[in-house]
């Protein structure tokens, strides 16, 4: 059994757990274990909190024994990524600016979680202050995936994708702004639930994007992601972006099947929009071919293209993230890194009026999704292909390549992320989407397939005491963007007008993705009439 235990689902570790034939203490000591023989190849943990976990487990232990059980959570491991307040304990952001962060409260979901008797093993990487990609100048080494330790793991929740994927923890808690749950589900192979805006408490976490982020869970099926979400699910007076609504019994609903099912797949994503790998391809008509079977009605539908979407977004997100950050951008730029940089100093050229523009968009996308929303119970489409290396990552990427989790970021639904298959050892994923609050459909259709597929059952293999693969990053220096003189110092007296006081490295990270702003501020400013609304309009409850 113990050599085992890392493979364990939640539902399977809760059921021995709670009939006495597996100790929370023997469970946490074996993950424990495990942690210290791979995590070392892996980067996945920024903190491990040993003492804490036994110690709750030791409790958990004695609560069960005396009758005392709390559920399906009781006694199962989980770690957080770094973000994630909790008190006592280093909450890094992944950045050197919080690299002495010690929180004197915990996150809400993180209290929840605590409430339902899981046991805390430690604080997860990711990427600076769930932003960025892979950088190699940060305190922290990045997170590597699992299944070839040269790939990346996905972004943000890097160290959750690697550690799930693993076996390194049975369950995590991500956050998810534009994939940031989602990409890494995608690259390692696991589950990833991005829920509804409002339906789990952001308090205590770290901010990205106001308007955008999202709590939620991950872990290694579907089935473990409707028990995650179980506990951390419902309204927190601490949010103000928390909504009050009946939660259902998400666990309880995965089992009613899906014929009948009706299920509109967004085939542009994944054909014209964003051209995919020719696996994922192949994995997406398997997968569709398997909905059939199962008794789903499908056709194929249509929606905005997906670089509407990521304009909006980026536009509203950059703008905000940057107003979070702004008074250590003025006084300690040199202590961000590179790509955090190269993705947040643009924000400096947008003006309120793009920002406006943007959020006017951001409504008139979700208003185009209704008429979706009430032809089809959910929609389908891709994840992200094979997982690319590490070191021939780009920042620039970011602003030139539009991205298949942002859609759903816009719209504000559920977006489920599950394995669908493999390209050469490497995962692949596809996405299940919903309307807003409809968490039930998307885990059902998801766990229908998993019932009838088996990519969550496979697992890395990894050698104990193997060394870690060398990186040589190369080819992330930033490059002069081709700018008239005039364009040129626009940009360089705007960050200087902003307060940004920039060495020449910096000014030259700037320099190269402004153009590319500059670009996404002009195509959202569309014809409108002067009544149209934004997105973020105050209305009083009733």
């Amino acid at each position: 059994m113990t050599d085992e235990l890392h493979h364990l689902t939640i539902a399977a570790a809760a059921q021995l757990i709670r009939s006495r034939k597996l100790s929370p203490v023997d469970y946490v000591d074996a993950l424990l274990k495990r942690i210290e023989s791979l995590d070392s190849q892996l980067n996945a943990f920024i903190t491990v909190t040993a003492d804490l976990a036994r110690k709750q487990a030791r409790q958990a232990e004695v609560e069960i024994m005396s009758g005392r059980y709390r559920g399906p959570l009781h006694g199962i491991p989980f770690a957080l990524k770094d973000i994630y307040n909790t008190q006592g304990i280093l909450t890094s952001g992944g950045s050197k600016v919080c690299n002495n962060n010690i929180p004197a409260s915990d996150a809400s979901a993180a209290r929840m979680l605590y409430d339902a008797g899981a046991v805390l093993l430690g604080k997860l990487q990711t990427h600076e202050f769930a932003h960025g990609g892979p950088s190699f100048d940060l305190p922290w080494p990045p997170a590597r995936n699992p299944w070839r330790l040269e790939h990346f793991t996905g972004g943000s929740s890097s160290g959750s994708g690697a550690a799930l994927a693993a076996g390194l923890i049975p369950a995590s808690l991500g956050s998810d702004t534009g994939g940031s749950i989602r990409g890494p589900a995608s690259f390692c192979g696991i589950v990833g639930l991005m829920p509804t805006s409002g339906l789990v408490s952001r308090a205590g976490v770290i901010p990205n994007s106001f308007t955008f982020d999202h709590c939620g869970p991950m872990t290694r099926t579907v089935e473990d992601c409707a028990i995650l979400l179980q506990a951390v699910a419902g309204h927190d007076p601490r949010d103000a972006g928390s909504i009050a609504c009946e939660i259902p019994n998400y666990h309880g609903a995965l089992n009613a099947g899906i014929k009948g099912l009706r299920i509109g797949a967004l085939r542009h994503y994944w054909e014209e929009d964003m051209p995919a790998h020719p696996d994922l391809k192949r994995a997406m008509d398997a997968a569709i071919e398997v909905f059939t079977k199962l008794g789903a009605r499908i056709e194929d539908c249509r929606t905005r293209p997906m670089q509407d979407s990521f304009d909006t977004k980026v536009v509203i997100a950059e703008s905000e993230i940057y107003s979070i950050h702004y008074d250590n951008l003025k006084a300690r730029p040199g202590d961000f890194g590179r790509d955090f940089l190269g993705r947040v100093l643009p924000a400096c050229l947008f003006q309120s009026s793009d920002y406006v523009q943007a959020s006017r968009e951001h409504r008139r996308i979700i208003a185009e999704m209704q008429p979706l929303y009430q032809k089809y119970d959910v929609l389908l489409t891709a994840g992200f292909g094979p997982a690319p290396r590490l070191d021939a990552y780009k920042t620039a990427n970011f602003w030139q390549k539009t991205n298949v989790f942002t859609p759903s970021n816009v719209t504000g639904g559920p977006s489920l992320e599950l394995p669908a298959g493999f390209s050469n050892g490497l995962p692949l994923g596809m996405q299940v989407i919903g309307r807003p609050f409809d968490e039930v459909n998307v885990l059902r259709a998801g766990h229908a397939y998993q019932q009838a597929t088996d990519w969550h059952t496979r697992h890395p293999q990894l050698a104990p005491g193997a060394p870690q693969p060398v990186l040589t990053p190369q080819g992330n220096e930033p490059v002069a963007a081709e700018l008239d003189a005039a364009t040129r110092d626009f940009v360089l007296r705007t960050a200087q007008r902003a307060g940004l006081k920039l060495n020449d490295y910096q000014a030259a990270i700037l320099l190269e993705t402004a153009p590319f702003a500059l670009a996404m501020a002009e195509r959202v400013r569309k014809p409108r009439d002067r009544a149209e609304e934004p997105a973020l309009v105050f209305r009083f409850p009733n």
